[in-house]
């Protein structure tokens, strides 16, 4: 996209994560600010690119996981622009009586999910906040879509490290996790640390302060399993990103200098 194509109410100097995700992805909903952005984050993280594509098999060996433990419904907070193996398309290739809410706060991230699903009747694409989960728990929209009553699949897929508070991280899920029914589920991937020394976390947390996050903050593996109190953790545990079942063949994280993520599933008994 060029900045002739910003829709109304988008800065498209103003470099988004949503959009700079996309770009790592290989995708092409992105302006000259994001790719920029981008750019700089492989001289901070050479292997950037691949750790973006380990999060994507990651959601769809997380959400056919939940799909085929009997979760049929699935609310994706921060989702994302739309690319290929969505939630949706997961879910609903294991069951597909599936429904999904995709939750975003991005423009083009909403107006390009809404046109790519306007004749999916089981799929919508809302806006919303996370770090105002009340809002979404209560939006009409959600709760016509979603019987929380019954099991629902929560995805907060490296969207988490984007609230630098640990205790409002840590209220949001709770708040997230005192709405779900038993037998739900809950995936998490979240920013870590890696072999990053201090200066380059310190350029990298100055890099995204210019963008729409306004913040990114990696966690440990011990921060991140605090985010599972209450739930029990599936096995393998909180793992890194590739080390989540992994597929048999599947690409591997290349061991190049960069940071590294975590991942978990747990289930609300």
């Amino acid at each position: 996209m060029d900045m002739e194509q910003a829709p109304l109410g988008i800065d498209p100097t103003v470099p988004s994560v949503a959009r700079i995700y996309d770009y790592l992805l290989g995708g092409k909903d992105n302006f000259a600010a994001d790719r920029a952005a981008a750019e700089k984050i492989f001289e901070l993280t050479p292997n950037a690119k691949e750790g973006v594509q380990a999060n994507r098999r990651y959601l769809r060996r997380a959400v056919r996981f939940m799909a085929e433990t009997g979760v049929r419904q699935f609310l994706d907070i921060g989702a994302g622009l739309p690319t290929q193996e969505n939630v949706h398309q997961v879910a609903l290739g294991v069951a597909p009586e599936s429904r999904v809410v995709y939750i975003d706060n991005d423009p083009i991230v909403l107006t390009h999910g809404r046109a790519l699903l306007a004749d999916n009747r089981q799929t919508i694409v809302l806006d919303g906040d996370l770090r105002d989960p009340e809002a979404i728990l209560a939006d009409p929209r959600v709760t016509a879509h979603l019987d929380f009553d019954r099991p629902v699949g929560l995805l907060l897929l490296a969207v988490l490290h984007f609230v630098p508070e640990d205790d409002v991280a840590e209220r949001i899920v709770k708040t997230l996790r005192d709405r779900l029914a038993p037998g739900s589920a809950m995936a998490i991937s979240h920013l870590s640390f890696g072999d990053l020394d201090e200066d380059k976390v310190r350029e990298g947390r100055e890099l995204y302060s210019r963008t729409s996050a306004g913040s990114a903050t990696p966690r440990s593996r011990a921060q991140i399993e605090r985010f599972f109190d209450g739930f029990e953790i599936v096995e393998p545990g909180i793992v890194s990103t590739d080390d989540w079942r992994p597929e048999p063949d599947a690409p591997r994280l290349p061991r190049l200098p960069g940071v590294d993520g975590f991942t978990g599933v747990g289930v609300v008994r």
